[in-house]
């Protein structure tokens, strides 16, 4: 369902945002979809399943999209994305890089769980024209697809009632 909604985004040449990458089966679908010359970033907060991720990925034959850079796949805080000219620090492959130097705005996000609210960092992140399919709420919760049309206004739709995970940190999510 989720591929339903993003495909119009998923493009040649065009750049994701995967929030809750996990194990990469996402990032992989997502890589195919835009191809070559395409940008896949797949962001966790926690280390061990980034590098479950990128192994997961050289298994399945993308370790060449992974030393392109056109699939990364990072350790840090998901709910505030990962944006081109940011001052947060994060882990890339184990070597701490500051963002600036890494991409966004990004055509299609999907974020695999579910935050109180839309995050402001993510709504800032989106490309316009661009896509957003994010799980949001606490107790009751719904898909919404957020679109920024070509002139940055958002419109939002809600698709229909979920129960994700909590979009949380590291800390609350290992040591619960």
């Amino acid at each position: 369902m989720m591929l339903q909604h993003l495909l119009p985004y998923l493009h040649p040449g065009a750049k994701v945002l995967d929030v809750g990458s996990g194990s990469g089966y996402l990032a992989a679908v997502l890589y195919h979809l835009v191809g070559e010359g395409g940008k896949v970033v797949g962001i966790d907060h926690i280390p061990e399943l980034v590098d479950w991720s990128v192994g997961n990925l050289k298994k399945d034959g993308l370790g060449k999209a992974l030393e392109s850079k056109e699939i990364e796949i990072i350790a840090g805080d998901g709910r505030q994305g990962y944006a081109a000219g940011g001052t947060v620090i994060c882990r890339l492959y184990d070597v701490v890089a500051h963002q600036e130097l890494f991409p966004g705005p990004y055509d299609a996000i999907h974020v695999g769980a579910a935050a109180p609210t839309v995050p402001d960092a993510l709504l800032e992140q989106l490309a316009s024209p661009g896509r957003m399919f994010i799980p949001v709420g606490s107790f009751s919760q719904s898909i919404q697809q957020i679109d920024k049309d070509e002139n940055g206004n958002i419109t939002r739709k809600r698709i229909m009632d979920v129960r994700y995970v909590p979009l949380t940190d590291r800390d609350k999510q290992v040591n619960f």
